[in-house]
């Protein structure tokens, strides 16, 4: 069995920086913190550098070749918030250790017409955006047409796709709360509360995870109301008021507040990040030009209130996760890219008053906590060895992020030493 040994560094562990400055990896897993190197590790200097955890990004669409990129950046978890990476429908990416691991939600529950279909070709999810990458590979040919479409409108039907979901492999059970008003779609089919309702609570029942979409503040309420266990937007059609942010850090819900999302919504591209050359070398042209375009939907957003609405929630004590709702590198899902785009988020989620610390926590063990990934989020003996280490101090500096030496993904480095 392999034995690395990373010394001479700083370990910052998913909640705080720690005293120990050597980490011994023995196969997929951490062995030791601190303490004895063994005589066979192989070594690496860490001098100069911070040890953190494998990164989360907690919101995207992803494809094989979008996990490979993420991967580069440090990310070695993506969570899928819909598409097609369910339980049954990933073994080609489980067990490769040159993409990220991936959780997905499988299709959310949204009605006949509702949000996502004004970006999918219709209803029946002809031409999708994210129906080809994976099918390229053959590994996942049939991907598509084995996934559940959970269209619903009444409380029945959103309590019979529940278990129907879980059995097709959905990790956690994601609604569609959305009647287009921010996406330039007014209008849309919207799942009323009562549905809501009764899907969140069958999904309680099965022991699942439920989150919502959600970009207003009257969606966000409904969500709550519902017992809503985690959002994957941040409102952003007006400021936060004591009263919304009151009432979700009473709920207990965890926000992904997706900034770089809400940010491209509103026409503000991610030109000054892209060109950052930690950034910019890592991306080809399709992927550049992603960046430098924006969704442009919501052109009257104010994206100061939206940071305020994230130091609000974080001042409540509501946990926050670091996502970007990154999809496919087309100038239509502009302003974000895997993997980069998580350090983006990091970088906003400072300027919005989180401390570095804070920040990184809400990429590593804040997530593995809130989606109940045990072995992963953390630099602790036993779990598994998916570091990053990076040049600097982002407890510190979190643009630090960015100077990416080494990537683990189950203790096998990413990049030639």
């Amino acid at each position: 069995m392999n034995t690395t040994a990373i010394v001479n560094t700083r370990i910052f562990d998913g909640e705080e920086v720690i005293p120990a400055t050597s980490v011994v990896i023995e196969g997929e897993r951490i062995k030791s913190i601190g303490g004895d190197i063994p005589e066979d590790a192989l070594i690496v200097d860490g001098r100069g550098g911070t040890l953190i955890p494998g990164l989360i990004d907690s919101h995207v669409h992803t494809s094989y070749e979008a996990l490979q990129l993420a991967l580069t950046f440090g990310v070695t978890t993506e969570l899928e918030m819909q598409g097609m990476f369910t339980k049954h429908k990933r073994a080609h990416v489980t067990d490769d250790d040159r993409v990220a691991d991936v959780r997905s939600a499988g299709f959310g529950i949204t009605p006949p017409g509702g949000h996502p279909s004004e970006l999918m070709g219709g209803d029946d999810g002809e031409d999708a955006p994210w129906d080809g990458d994976d099918a390229a590979d053959g590994a996942a040919a049939d991907a598509w047409a084995g996934l559940v479409m959970p269209f619903s409108t009444t409380p029945e039907e959103a309590v019979g796709y529940i278990p129907r979901l879980q059995a097709a492999g959905s990790d956690y059970i994601k609604f569609m709360i959305d009647d287009g008003t921010v996406e330039g779609a007014p209008g849309l089919p919207l799942l009323d509360d009562a549905t809501i309702a009764a899907g969140v609570a069958e999904a309680h029942r099965l022991g699942l995870l439920t989150v919502a979409h959600t970009l207003t503040v009257d969606a966000t309420e409904s969500a709550i109301s519902a017992g809503m266990d985690g959002l994957v937007h941040l409102f952003m059609d007006r400021p936060h008021t004591p009263k919304i942010i009151d009432a979700i850090a009473a709920s207990g819900a965890f926000v992904v507040p997706c900034v770089v999302l809400n940010a491209s919504m509103m026409g503000i591209s991610a030109a000054e990040f892209a060109a950052d050359p930690r950034v910019g070398s890592k991306l080809d042209d399709a992927w550049t030009a992603t960046l430098l375009s924006s969704y442009d939907k919501y052109p009257q957003g104010d994206l100061p209130a939206v940071l305020a609405s994230v130091r609000a929630l974080h001042e409540a004590g509501v946990d926050i996760l670091v996502g970007t709702d990154v999809s496919f590198p087309l100038p239509m899902f502009g302003g974000m890219a895997h993997g980069a785009s998580v350090h983006h988020e990091l970088q906003l989620l400072v300027r919005a008053g989180l401390t570095p610390t804070q920040a990184l926590r809400a990429a590593t063990a804040t997530p593995a906590r809130r989606f109940g990934l045990g072995d992963r989020g953390r630099i602790r003996e036993s779990l598994r060895a998916d570091l990053v280490l990076v040049d600097g101090d982002p407890t510190t500096r979190i643009s630090d992020t960015l100077d990416i030496r080494q990537v683990w993904r189950r203790g096998t480095p990413l990049f030639d030493a």
